[in-house]
């Protein structure tokens, strides 16, 4: 098989990983060579559900030992397997990034013989771009599931990324449908990267000379809608894992169905809305100062599909407003619906030096129609009737969709 055919098969098997930013990653490396980890002139590409992506995002194999029932991938699958040897793509990561398709690499892998022989080769392929071609560009690998400790921290020396997916959000979901994996064998792989990496850290702070490791730090990744545990319990896998591992990101994939599948899971995929609604919770969680129990009411373990998580809150505890931009602190600001950090942080600059009207909150570009409820300014204060719990609900009722007529 070419290599154009093996591109064309490991690109597209590579596609259901979701956790492929680049972001994060704004360390130089040491030295001359090709390649930077940020910079203008990506060439965008477009997969065939629509991800727009600039890196070189491709299995070494899709072959893989393991029979996780969710995997396309998986031994039990008879989707054609294609094998790239760790010279192809090498070779195809400094051909597209000379041609300006791509900034960087993605690298994953089914697992061949075993799991310290599949690493072995994905760190090759990183050792030979950074020490043999002078490879300065931005390059993820996705870790093995237990992978020694020896090879991940050899990883990590070569890599801005380091990603050890959870696959699933909790351990009985991965006894029934990934036997040959582990949540135990799966955070004692994340911890090895972050005690290294806090490690190196600490002989930094001391004056010694240490190597740089996973610069852009690690993430993982779980599968949304293979298994019936709601968005709540979910929310709280991702709050113990950025707590415990002090991981940059977790991804969010909504399950798509498979061919041959396992009777197990699910005929169709969850709607992508529940995908979009947790990465907007997650949001939350990091950077708005809510709990995992803001989110949802007491019977109720699911998102609201209709509403954003903020605003779901703010329906739903409409005593705490109307917020006076003027006088409210920090943390008020952040639960109005409709502003973000950045506007907030712009606000708490503007008011101390004058009164903010509503015209000057206006010019911050705020999402006023969600945030016309909930706050006052020192010319405008929302119609009491708005905060009646009814009425808001109204208010942020969808619209009904609109029916496309046949022709």
């Amino acid at each position: 098989m070419d290599v154009a055919s093996k591109l064309s098969i490991l690109a597209d098997a590579a596609k259901y990983d979701a956790s492929c930013s680049s972001s994060g990653s704004k360390t130089k490396r040491e030295g001359k060579g090709i390649g930077s980890t940020e910079g203008m002139g990506i060439c965008h590409s477009y997969t065939p559900d629509g991800r727009c992506i600039s890196l070189l995002k491709i299995l070494l194999t899709n072959y893989c030992i393991f029979d996780c029932k969710y995997c396309v991938n998986r031994v039990s699958s008879d989707v054609k397997r294609a094998r790239f040897t760790t010279d192809e793509v090498v070779n195809l990561t400094l051909d597209f990034y000379k041609r300006n398709y791509i900034e960087g690499l993605f690298l994953s892998s089914g697992i061949i013989k075993d799991s310290d022989y599949t690493m072995e080769q994905l760190v090759a392929v990183a050792r030979t771009l950074r020490d043999e071609h002078g490879y300065k560009g931005y390059i993820h690998l996705k870790t093995i599931p237990g992978a020694s400790d020896e090879l991940l921290q050899e990883a990590g020396l070569y890599a801005d990324r380091l990603s050890v997916n959870i696959e699933l959000p909790t351990e009985p979901d991965l006894q029934s449908l990934a036997p040959e994996k582990s949540r135990p064998q799966l955070e004692r792989n994340m911890r090895e990267v972050q005690n290294k990496s806090d490690e190196i850290k600490a002989d930094k702070k001391k004056g010694m000379k240490a190597p740089t490791f996973a610069p852009a730090g690690q993430s993982t990744q779980m599968i949304v809608g293979a298994t019936p545990t709601p968005d709540k319990e979910i929310l709280n896998t991702s709050v113990a894992l950025y707590t415990g591992y002090k991981l940059r990101r977790v991804y969010y994939s909504a399950f798509s169905p498979i061919p041959h599948a396992d009777a197990r899971l699910p005929g169709k995929s969850p709607p992508l809305i529940r995908e979009h609604r947790l990465y907007q919770a997650d949001w939350m969680l990091r950077f708005y100062g809510f709990s995992v129990e803001d989110m949802f009411e007491d019977t109720d373990n699911q998102l609201d599909l209709d509403v954003d998580p903020k605003t779901a809150w703010a329906i739903r505890h409409p005593d705490y407003f109307p917020i006076d931009v003027n006088r409210a602190s920090k943390e008020q600001l952040l639960r109005i619906p409709g502003i973000g950090v950045q506007s907030v942080l712009k606000i708490l600059s503007i008011r101390r030096y004058r009164t903010l009207r509503l015209e000057d909150v206006l010019r911050l570009k705020i999402a006023w129609k969600r945030a016309k409820p909930f706050l006052m300014a020192s010319d405008y204060t929302p119609a009491s009737r708005l905060l009646e719990g009814a009425n808001l609900r109204q208010y942020f009722a969808p619209e009904p969709q609109q029916l496309q007529l046949a022709l």
